[in-house]
This record gives C-alpha cells, structure tokens and sequence, in this order.
C-alpha cells in the first residue's frame, strides 16, 4: 500500500494525503455512531473535518508559494491527521527570507478567518446566552459550519504561533535570532524551547488529551531532527567533496556478469558500486538491486541505474547533504573533468560529520 495517495498538484507544487488521514475519518464516523449521531451529522462532520484540511492546505501554499518567490522549490505538501507539512528542497540561508516563507502560512488563515468573519454575524453568535447559544449551535446548518471554520482558523493562528520548533511559531522565532546571532546558535534554542514545549504537551496529553501526545512526539522528534541537521550542515560550511570522498573502491564495467559484483560483496565490505566505461560513469550498482537479481544469469547493464547525478570533487559538502540524506540518491559518482574519481555516501559522510565535530570542540 503506497503511503501517499497523490491528490494532484497546485503551481508545480504535488498535493498527497498520507494513509493514515482515512483513519481519522473512520474514527470521526465511529463516535458519532457511538453517541447516537444521524446520517446527516456523520456528514456534516466530515464535511467540516474536510474544510479544515483545505483550510490547511491553503496554509502550506500560503509557505510553499511565497518560497517559491526566494528560489526555494516545494517538491510536495502531505496530509497527515495533525495537519500539513510543506516538503522544501532546502532551507533559506536568509532569516528575513524564512520569516516570510513561515508567516505566510499564519496570514493565509488570518485572511479567510477575517473573510468568514464578515459573511457570517459573528458578534451576533457570540453574545447569545447559553441556552440559545446550544439551540443554535446544536443543529446542523451552513452558518453554523461557517461559524466554526471561523473559530477553526483562530485556533490554527493561534496553535502555529507556540514556539515550538519546528512550527511555525518556532521557526519564526529561529528566523528572529538568526537576525543577532548564528544559525546554528539560532536553532539550537529555538529547537530547545521545542523539545520542552513538546514534554509539556505530553504530560498534559498523559493527563488529558491522548491526542497531545502524538503533537509531542512530532515536535520533539521533529526539533531534534532540524537541529542536527542544521549543526551538521555549519559542520560541512567550507568544505569540499574531495575531503569526505571514498577513494579505494571496486567497479564494474557493463559487460560484467551480475556474478562478479555478488562474489565481491560477499568477499569484501562494500555493498554499492559504480559502473564504469573507459572512465566515464555509465551506471551505479545498489545493493537492494543486486540481491534482487543475485540468482539470475544478467549483466551488470541490465540492472545498473542510470538514473543518478554525479558530483564534482570540488563542489561543497553542504550542498549535496541533501542529496545523500533525503534518500534521493543515498550513493553519489564523485567526477573530475568527466572522469571517475572517487564515490560519497552516507555512511562516509557521516564519519566525516563526526570526526570535524570532535575538531570543532
């Protein structure tokens, strides 16, 4: 089963629901029927669990259109059950640039909570005692699903400016220290305040809401993961491709048989290899790739993937961290002047990651 479900795409930019959004569906269908709900309130509530999500995705392209203006590419937004998550092909250098990629997401629903406002009598709603307020509120009509949309895209300003990194609320506050200090300074207490922030969301949701403690887990793990990239890529700031790369390795040519790349991983520790022919990179060999086709009598053309991108032994080490981490291409060709030099991965890059962390303290 595919995770993602493609809903199409907006500007370029795909539209995907995660597998897991359905069971948020099923569980709205299934307390209703539990407390006695009709027909008509199962489908006003999915109606509205839908707006909301279109209210969300407006959000990720109020981020992912304004990034696109500072040259910062959206591959997708996803839809999860705790709400949307814009997909950068990078992070902007510039904190200015940042603090107005995160802010536009807020303003987006500022906008349609300031439109809502006007077209449905707010005021009026608001100031109804109790009794009338549950007669009105209870049935199931258009301004009341208007109503609360409203009141939905305040909590979402509200709920995305807590500063808890890596929301909205704590990567504007990154984007604001990044102004004084440096970035990976920045982060580095922006995505402290997340992690505390995200372990008293968990003890409020052990306490009483179960629904707090997936948010938690998402900030804390989602905090950690930012910073160490970011401490990572200030580690790589000034390096080059030629310091981390492999020099000692294996390749094989197209006409090899499958045979020999097997003999290899089992007599040796590599477990990918590059395809060469008089010099030039004609392929990259896998290991998945290779175990799959390990009892058949192939050549090593017929399974090599020619769909890779090479790297220079001069580019910097930070700007294919990316590439080696994101699962794009996890074994890159390092080439000089067209001609195979050495080969990077994410395992060499790693150790290289260690080892300038030890020097830097």
């Amino acid at each position: 089963m595919k995770a993602n479900l493609n809903l199409g795409s907006i500007s370029g930019i795909k539209i995907k629901i995660h597998w897991t959004f359905f069971f948020l569906i099923a569980w709205i269908v299934f307390d209703e029927l539990k407390r006695g709900g009709s027909s008509e309130s199962i489908l006003f509530n999915i109606a509205f669990v839908l707006a909301v999500f279109l209210c969300v995705v407006l959000h990720e392209l109020g981020h992912a259109l304004t990034a696109k203006r500072f040259g910062v590419k959206t591959e997708k937004i996803t839809l999860l059950p705790i709400g949307g998550m814009a997909s950068f092909d990078k992070i902007p250098e510039s904190p200015k640039q940042e603090f107005l990629i995160v802010i536009a997401g807020p303003l987006v629903n500022v906008v349609i909570a300031i439109l809502l406002y006007f077209i449905i009598p707010v005021k009026e709603l608001f100031n109804q005692s109790f009794t009338d307020a549950y007669g009105i509120f209870a049935s199931f009509s258009f301004q009341n699903f208007l109503f609360f949309l409203f009141i939905v895209n305040v909590g979402l300003v509200i709920f995305n400016m807590i500063p808890a990194f890596p929301m909205d609320g704590g990567r504007l506050l990154r984007a604001l220290l990044a102004m004084k200090i440096n970035r990976a300074k920045a982060t580095q207490i922006a995505s402290g305040i997340g992690q505390f922030i995200a372990v008293v969301f968990l003890l409020i949701g052990l306490l009483y809401n179960p629904f707090l403690i997936f948010i938690a887990l998402f900030i804390f793990l989602g905090a950690y993961g930012e910073n160490q990239m970011v401490q990572h890529l200030e580690l790589l700031k000034g390096h080059t491709v030629e310091e981390a790369m492999l020099i000692n390795m294996t390749t094989f040519k197209p006409s090899d048989s499958i045979d020999l790349v097997v003999n290899k991983i089992i007599s040796g520790t590599e477990t990918n290899f590059i395809v060469v022919d008089n010099g030039a990179v004609k392929g990259i060999l896998l290991h998945g790739k290779i175990i799959d086709n390990s009892n058949k009598s192939v050549l090593v053309e017929a399974i090599m993937d020619t769909s890779f991108k090479t790297v220079k032994n001069t580019d910097d080490l930070k700007s294919i961290y990316n590439l080696i981490y994101s699962d794009k291409q996890s074994f890159v060709p390092v080439v000089s002047k067209g001609k195979l030099i050495g080969a990077i991965d994410a395992v060499n890059l790693n150790e290289y990651i260690v080892l300038q962390s030890k020097l830097a303290y």
